[in-house]
Order: C-alpha cells, then sequence, then structure tokens
C-alpha cells in the first residue's frame, strides 16, 4: 500500500474510505483498492461529453456505505464511486438547500445574488434572476439540450422558473420540500409542475423523477445534453415507498393549517422517522439512481457522460455524519461537507479518491470546461475548474473556500479552517489531523487565525449585505 498522507489519513478516520482502502467496498464483495488520484495518461479531449449531475437532499457525508455508512446499503452508488473517483473533502456551496443550488447552478458565491441571501427561500417574492447566466443557459448557448427534474429550490412561478433561467425542460417541484405523494410544498398548495404547468401524479415522488430521468437519458438526443437530476430524497417528511397513509395525515393537516407555521411544522414531521426510516429512504435514493444509471448504460452513451453526484448541504436530524460535528445550517464540517463522486469512463479512471477540498462552484466551472462552453465575463465564477487537475496532471491552486451564512462564518485553506460560531466565538482547526473539529487551535495559532478572518472579511465585503 502506498504511504497514506495527513489529509488522507484525516479522510479514513471517517470510516468512510477503509472499506475501500482495505479491498472492501460494503463487505460482500472484494474489489480492487482505491488509489490515489492519477490523470489517465494520454487521454485525447474527444467529443463533448453529455453531462448529468444528480443531487441528494440532505444527504449526509457518511450516508453512503462507501462514506462508512455501517447500516445503509447504497450498493448502486458504490459501485459509480469504484468505476470513478470518490472525493472525501467535498463541500456544498451553503449549509442549506436554495444557497448551494445558487452557487451550483451561478457558479459563484449565493451572496451574490438577492435570493441567494435567502437561507432558504421560502416564499414568492426571492429567487434567481432570469437575467443571471447559469450552468445551464451556458451549456445551452453552447449547443446543448437542458433539463432539471426533480427541486428547483430557486423560486416560484411566475416570475422565477427552471425554463426561464436556461433550461429547456423543467419537470419538478419549485419549492424546498413536498408531501412525496400529493405533492402538497412548502406554501401550502400544490407543486409538481411540467414546465409551468400543474402536473397530477400521486405516486411516491422518487419514482416518479426516476421514471422521468429514466425516459430522458434514453431518449435519441441528436446534440450533448445536461440533465440536473434534483432528487427530494432523504428530506423529511419521512416517507418512503408504501408509506401513503403516513402521508395522507401529513396532507390533511397542509390542507387544514391556517397558518405558514402550521404548514412547515406538518412537512417538517417532528413526530415521525426513525433510523430506520431514513435508511429505506436513503436506500431507495441509491435505487433510483441505480435505475437511472442502468438507462444511461442501455442508451449507449455512458462511455462519454460525465456522472456527478452529490449532496446540497450535509444531512440532519437521522444522518450518519460521524465523525463530523455540526448538521445541516451549520457550517461546521457536518452541515457542508457532502459525498460527492465523479464518473467519465471516456477520460477517467476508476477506483480511485482524492482529498482535494472543493466546493458547489467549483463544479460549475469544471463542467463548463469539459463542456467547451465559457462562463460570462460580466458574471466572473467564484469556482475553480478543477479540468486541468483532473485530465492534465495540474495541481489545484492554493485557494480559499468560503462559506457566510447568518451567525456563522467559515474558511477553509489547505488543511486549515476559520470558523466563527454563532456566539460570535472564532475557532481555527487543523481538519487533517481533526475532522471532528474538537481541538481548538485559535489560541496557538494567533497569526494565522488572523490571516485567515482578514481573508474571509476582505471577500465578504465583497457580497450584498443581508437585508435588516
Amino acid at each position: 500500500m502506498p504511504e497514506i498522507s495527513r489529509r488522507a489519513l484525516g479522510a479514513l478516520v471517517g470510516g468512510g474510505a477503509v472499506g475501500a482502502v482495505a479491498g472492501t467496498a460494503t463487505g460482500a464483495e472484494a474489489v480492487p483498492a482505491e488509489r490515489p488520484f492519477r490523470t489517465r495518461p494520454g487521454a485525447g479531449s474527444g467529443r463533448r461529453p453529455n453531462v448529468l449531475v444528480i443531487l441528494g437532499d440532505d444527504l449526509g457525508w457518511a450516508d453512503l456505505s462507501s462514506y462508512g455508512a455501517p447500516h445503509i446499503r447504497t450498493p448502486h452508488l458504490d459501485r459509480l464511486a469504484r468505476q470513478g473517483v470518490r472525493f472525501t473533502d467535498a463541500y456544498s456551496g451553503s449549509s442549506t438547500c436554495s444557497p448551494t443550488r445558487f452557487s451550483l447552478y451561478t457558479g459563484r458565491y449565493p451572496g451574490r445574488t438577492k435570493g441567494g441571501l435567502a437561507e432558504p427561500i421560502a416564499d414568492r417574492s426571492q429567487g434567481l434572476d432570469p437575467h443571471h447566466p447559469t450552468l445551464a443557459s451556458l451549456l445551452k448557448k453552447a449547443g446543448y439540450a437542458t433539463a432539471l427534474i426533480g427541486k428547483w429550490h430557486c423560486g416560484w412561478l411566475p416570475d422565477y422558473s427552471p425554463t426561464k433561467s436556461g433550461w429547456d425542460e423543467f419537470f419538478g417541484n419549485h419549492g424546498g420540500v413536498l408531501e412525496y405523494f400529493s405533492k402538497l410544498g412548502q406554501l401550502g398548495d400544490h407543486d409538481l409542475y411540467e414546465g409551468d404547468a400543474e402536473y397530477k401524479d400521486l405516486r411516491y415522488y422518487t419514482t416518479v423523477l426516476t421514471e422521468r430521468a429514466v425516459e430522458y437519458v434514453g431518449r435519441d438526443h441528436d446534440r450533448p445534453w445536461l440533465l440536473n437530476l434534483n432528487f427530494t430524497t432523504p428530506h423529511w417528511p419521512w416517507l418512503a415507498e408504501g408509506d401513503e397513509e403516513t402521508g395522507a395525515e401529513i396532507a390533511a393537516k397542509i390542507r387544514a393549517a391556517t397558518s405558514q407555521a402550521e404548514v412547515s411544522k406538518a412537512l417538517n414531521h417532528y413526530d415521525g422517522g426513525s433510523v430506520a426510516k431514513y435508511t429505506q429512504m436513503v436506500e431507495s435514493l441509491d435505487a433510483a439512481v441505480g435505475e437511472v444509471l442502468a438507462a444511461l448504460r442501455r442508451s449507449g452513451q455512458e462511455e462519454n457522460t460525465v456522472v456527478l453526484f452529490a449532496s446540497d448541504n450535509g444531512g440532519e436530524r437521522w444522518s450518519y455524519l460521524w465523525p463530523l460535528s455540526g448538521q445541516k445550517f451549520s457550517l461546521q464540517e457536518g452541515g457542508i461537507r457532502v459525498p460527492a463522486i465523479l464518473r467519465w469512463p471516456a477520460r477517467i479512471d476508476g477506483h480511485q479518491v482524492s482529498h482535494e477540498p472543493n466546493f458547489s462552484p467549483d463544479w460549475t466551472a469544471t463542467l463548463l470546461e469539459l463542456a467547451g462552453a465559457r462562463p460570462d465575463p460580466a458574471y466572473p465564477l467564484d469556482g475553480t475548474s478543477l479540468a486541468g487537475y483532473l485530465l492534465r496532471g495540474e495541481r489545484l491552486p492554493e485557494r480559499d473556500l468560503f462559506w457566510r451564512v447568518r451567525g456563522n462564518r467559515a474558511l477553509r485553506r489547505g488543511d486549515w479552517k476559520y470558523y466563527r460560531d454563532d456566539k460570535g466565538t472564532d475557532h481555527l482547526y487543523n481538519l487533517a489531523a481533526d475532522s471532528r473539529e474538537q481541538a481548538d487551535l485559535a489560541p496557538d495559532e494567533p497569526e494565522l487565525l488572523n490571516g485567515l478572518r482578514t481573508s474571509w472579511e476582505k471577500t465578504a465585503a465583497g457580497l450584498l449585505p443581508y437585508p435588516g
């Protein structure tokens, strides 16, 4: 076995890479050990790839068996990881749903745009400006067909919609959460649309989205395509296939609600869920991804399709996050570190692991470069393309990963993380040695702390201020 770096060792502490390094994925089958990422020598440029971006919703960093979950079996996503690159130090662009989606769709910090200041979007007054360039609009300009299936959460009709922001097709929900069978959403009304028209389907939502995605990738496309496939699984309410009765109880509470607070309480489902139910939901997400990837394989497009799987932020109530601290809404590692897997058989070898820190805006920049599209110079990206690292063996430049939310701030530079908690106290952690963020080194490294804090404040000064 090659010598393991300090950063790699930090990843192994969480258990996520233990099985892969030891030569087993889930304990059920022997597989070649993961090796540190290396560029494939002599890989040509080839045709422009299709792009399939799959998001889980509130899926925690260690909720996949390939990332360490001892009780959740995710064979399809584990296989995807074995066929490509598993990233141990990947992050979401924020700690909640809509700001991260802003950062992924635009390649910029959420605070660059007014709608990105909502954490998350909760009413019709906010959304992604249709004039702002997006991954979809830029790829569409470069000749791609574009579609978004699933959760949008960047604004409601009539002012905001994927079809107003570069996606040719949309099938899904506008809001951040819905009841999985009735499709009643966070505003208390029906929230399943095909294009801009309401669509009725009372089946389990994950099943409905999977069917649509299978149909899309199986088409006889005459040009390269982008598909953003955004599942709501495993976001609350805690419902799996077959839970229609519980879903009907939640839907009845939503219909009877006399305030937005009552709608939210019903959907939050605080009196429901369990580790077993959450496991069932994650495993259904895995099965859904497996169906879509099987359809891609049958279509003959697998070889030249870039598949990126990630989560929109860290996990919460029932997630398995060990050894990370914090969860969704926090800028501790548990709130923003997410599983991320990249596969592109035509250009990138499998059975690999990367410990390079990255976050959502980086993937926007990366996918644009892989597809031969250019950012709009009037809207400079905050992400750094990983294409040179993935395809040409280039070292990633030293850079800061930056996060700002109400009540929290964070910045990562190399192995070091600066974090300010909701009490206004600054902390400093070396993540290679302490991914759990327990050994606060702020008193021991005042100069380093001050430098990272200054860098954070310089970046924050260029963002829009929070209202109020």
